[in-house]
């Protein structure tokens, strides 16, 4: 985890040539793909999964709820608390919210049709609550629960789930109105066959799938400029770069399935984004099994690659670098005053230093750091590694560089500013290089490593591939890496490496 030189918390010449850098790549588009990614400003997206979950839990928390509050001011006041209420209320808002999801009701169409699909919901709680009542009726139980309660827990529900139904779908189309629910779609290859298909998604009606054009490479009457009323945006190589300035949620490949080399030479490039892609399977031939399909609407798709770290992984993931991040930051404060004392006393000028980074996509993030290098010999834009005996390195510096105590400050990146996870790739400097080359030219598909948020450790670190990339293989097998993280992520791999990372701290070979 060895640090690079960087700017000091003012600014500087980074702030410069991250603008130089930004304004560069978005002259790098076309007129028309520069128009619609500054137009388009949707921000971050929200998991139609992680949404629906968090209403099935609300919807369950809630019926709980109403039957607790029920018992408790008729039930308990006047006959005591009593076990079976307790075994029977968690037992029947479970049921209600199986019921619920068995007739399709935790999707985001249901939630923007309150009156039509709130009347299913209604249906489901009452068809729960005569379940319940033929249950106790048979088994001779009538006796054994308040009528009472149960009348007074079945309207309160009934009219907690009206009003939550209604308040839910005002969010839910407020949120699709500032494209939060949206999929952002794009479709690669044009023509014939992909009428048929932008023709089916554009006749759905849930509306999620937002269509932004088409790339195809072709260039000749095969691919024609407009296809089922959607522009043809520019080629593959046109589409790498459009998703580093706008949001894309999903590549749908329109290509037959035969077309194995070109399908090939499009993922190579695309591979490194982290959206999903998926190959449209309408005009194929060849059948599979109904089970070897996904289905996006009613169009049946083949997945090739899924976005690493997505829906309930990316909340799991954030609660834990916040929390452990947060906990970190309060034991590491103590180490961390003394440290800032040190830079202070040992030579003049800032205590902190902030670089830019490459962060999730290929964003430009500013990493914070203590400064470990005197102030007149700052390397703003990384273009020469620190190495042994370095004259730029301070005497703490040297000292905590060694021990990646520098690197403590990013933890402020992770709780605060959330661009930085606890584990993950290790974020490089912009055009940090190995053998006078940039890390991009070095190893093939560097980029993909950026397909999920950046970490303060990771695997590398734990396997020697800290500190200074001076060689090709150093980096390439740092890449090796991260990538095998990206694919392997768990949260006990989180935890594992950060058990593991004050361990690899010791071996500081090629930390300076």
């Amino acid at each position: 985890m060895g640090a690079f030189a960087a700017g000091d918390m003012k600014g500087g010449p980074h702030d410069k040539d991250r603008a130089d850098k930004e304004t560069s790549e978005k002259a790098s588009l076309s007129p028309t793909l520069a128009e619609i990614a500054s137009n388009s400003t949707p921000g971050k997206a929200y998991s139609p999964i992680v949404l629906a979950g968090s209403v099935r839990l609300i919807e369950l928390v809630m019926l709980l709820g109403a039957g607790v509050l029920v018992h408790e001011l008729h039930v308990a006041p006047n006959w005591g608390r009593s076990l079976d209420y307790y075994l029977v209320m968690p037992a029947m808002a479970l049921a209600a919210v199986a019921v619920m999801q068995s007739l399709g009701l935790y999707s985001t169409a249901s939630f923007r049709a309150p009156i039509r699909d709130g009347m299913k919901a209604a249906a489901a709680w009452t068809l729960v609550f005569i379940f319940a009542l033929v249950v106790l009726f048979f088994f001779k139980l009538d006796d054994s629960f308040s009528r009472v309660w149960l009348l007074g827990w079945y309207a309160l529900g009934l009219a907690l789930l009206a009003g939550e139904r209604l308040a839910l779908s005002v969010i839910v189309r407020v949120l699709t109105r500032q494209g939060k629910l949206e999929r952002r779609t794009v479709i690669v290859g044009g023509g014939e066959l992909a009428d048929p298909v932008l023709r089916e998604l554009a006749a759905q009606e849930s509306g999620d799938l937002r269509i932004l054009g088409l790339f195809d490479d072709r260039a000749d009457a095969r691919s024609p400029d407009v296809v089922a009323g959607y522009p043809k945006l520019g080629a593959v190589a046109d589409l790498v770069d459009f998703a580093r300035h706008t949001r894309i949620d999903l590549i749908i490949f329109t290509l037959p399935i035969t077309a194995e080399e070109r399908i090939l030479e499009m993922l190579r490039k695309l591979w490194v984004l982290p959206i999903d892609i998926r190959l449209a399977a309408h005009t194929n031939k060849l059948r599979f099994r109904p089970r070897s399909y996904s289905y996006i609407g009613n169009v049946p798709v083949i997945d090739i690659f899924d976005k690493p770290i997505a829906d309930w992984d990316v909340v799991v993931k954030n609660i834990f670098d916040r929390v452990v991040g947060a906990m970190c930051l309060i034991l590491a404060a103590p180490i961390m005053a003394l440290i800032a004392i040190a830079v202070k006393l040992d030579s003049p000028g800032p205590i902190l230093f902030r670089q830019l980074r490459h962060g999730f996509n290929n964003e430009n993030i500013e990493v914070y750091k203590f400064r470990s290098m005197y102030v007149d010999k700052l390397d703003h834009s990384a273009a020469k590694q620190v190495t042994r005996n370095d004259p730029r390195v301070t005497r703490v510096g040297r000292f905590i560089r060694k021990t990646s105590l520098d690197e403590l400050p990013q933890l402020f990146n992770v709780v605060f500013k959330g661009n930085l996870s606890l584990v993950g790739p290790r974020p490089h400097a912009i055009i940090a290089r190995a053998a006078e080359h940039v890390y991009e030219e070095v190893v093939d598909g560097y980029f993909a490593r950026h397909r999920v948020k950046p970490g303060i450790t990771g695997w590398a670190q734990i396997n020697g591939w800290r500190g200074e990339t001076d060689t090709p293989e150093k980096i390439q097998k740092r890449v090796e890496c991260d990538l095998y993280y990206i694919e392997n992520w768990s949260i006990l791999l989180d935890v594992y490496i950060l058990a593991m990372t004050p361990f690899a701290l010791l071996k500081a070979e090629n930390a300076y």
